[in-house]
């Protein structure tokens, strides 16, 4: 297992530049770097003394974590999936990519600008009033007249005088006592039985008895009766009117005068001018695929040779990229040979020499 795990942290310090491979196999090899003080030989010691320190980092992080066996499907994010013996892989983030998309922006909105065009004027004169008409009464006087006329000093009346009541006597004869019938005592022989038998009694009429009286009866009672008394008048002399006083009204003109006066031409206004909208083209970046992490077949010291090496170098001679000396090392110029396959291929660019690159050169 600490076999195991030593090879695999290995080929991934490896895997962090594709150029430290070389570093790598130099320092294993111990005699392959000269100290010629050369730029290439100063360049592999700074990248080993790197890989040094990588290693370094991976080793405490292989003691913080268990070291998974290739047959383990706890989790296949952290193995290669379908992995085969002598394959090395590392995990490569794959950054995402963008597409630049051209836009019409509105830089600024389409508006409306009012312009004022003022009023004009003339010079001229006017007529103006400086006291407008008005009325006036005037009083005309009445005349008068002297006139002689009778004047009633006192008014008709009227007097009522009384006459007095008329009598005259008159005589008549008026009944005393009226005629009636009384039984007297009558004479002839008596035969008297006793004091109370033997009386004679006769029926006879007594006539009515009458005296004359003189009386004074009302002729016509009092009455009264109304005299005229005719008015009292006296002749005067006095003053009458002879026409009323009335008014009359008197119109006053109005008063005017001539000034020097500006006169208006043309009133203000406004006009309104359309301003159209500003726009830009503006240029932004929208992502076409977004950034992942895969795992990226490579070669390393495991499975990297010498020999392979060099293939890879007359390949990329014959494709037309220098990788300078064909020498069977991983040098700064045979990873810009590979880097700029890459480009032309559309194949992916990255510090490492993966398998995709290897396959493509036509190496097996």
């Amino acid at each position: 297992m600490q076999r195991f795990s030593s090879r695999l942290f290995t080929a991934a310090s490896c895997a962090v530049l594709v150029s430290a491979l070389s570093a790598c196999s130099t320092v294993s090899d111990k005699g392959l770097i000269s100290d010629s003080g050369s730029a290439d030989a100063i360049a592999l010691k700074s990248r080993a003394s790197e890989l040094d320190a990588r290693e370094r980092a991976l080793a405490a992080k292989e003691a913080r974590l268990a070291i998974i066996p290739a047959s383990s499907k706890a989790d296949s994010s952290l193995t290669p999936p379908n992995a085969k013996p002598g394959q090395c892989f590392t995990k490569i983030i794959i950054p995402a990519k963008y597409r630049t998309i051209n836009e019409r922006q509105v830089v600024e909105e389409a508006g409306q600008r009012i312009e004022v065009i003022p009023a004009s004027f003339k010079q001229g004169s006017k007529r103006v009033l400086v006291s407008e008409a008005t009325e006036k009464l005037e009083v005309v006087p009445a005349t008068y007249k002297t006139v002689r006329e009778r004047v009633m000093v006192k008014p008709a009346s009227t007097k009522l005088i009384q006459v007095p009541a008329q009598y005259e006597t008159v005589t008549s004869r008026i009944m005393v006592s009226p005629a009636r019938k009384e039984w007297k005592k009558g004479t002839g022989p008596i035969q008297r039985i006793d004091n109370d038998t033997g009386e004679i009694m006769c029926l006879v009429d007594v006539p009515a008895t009458y005296k004359t009286v003189s009386k004074r009866v009302l002729k016509s009672p009092a009455t009264t009766r109304s005299v005229e008394i005719p008015a009292e008048y006296n002749t005067v002399t006095r003053q009458v009117v002879a026409t009323a006083a009335t008014t009359r009204t008197v119109t006053i003109p109005a008063k005017y005068k001539t000034i020097s006066v500006t006169e208006q031409a043309s009133p203000a206004s406004q006009r309104v001018i359309e301003i159209p909208a500003k726009y830009k083209n503006v240029a932004r970046q929208e992502i076409a695929s977004p950034s992942r992490v895969e795992w990226r077949e490579i070669l390393c010291d495991t499975n990297l040779t010498s020999g392979k090496i060099t293939e890879i170098q007359r390949a990329l001679k014959s494709a037309g990229y220098n990788p300078g000396p064909i020498d069977g090392t991983i040098g700064s110029d045979t990873m810009s040979a590979v880097n700029a396959f890459q480009r032309a291929k559309g194949l992916p660019v990255d510090e490492y020499l993966n398998m995709s690159t290897v396959r493509a050169l036509g190496v097996q």
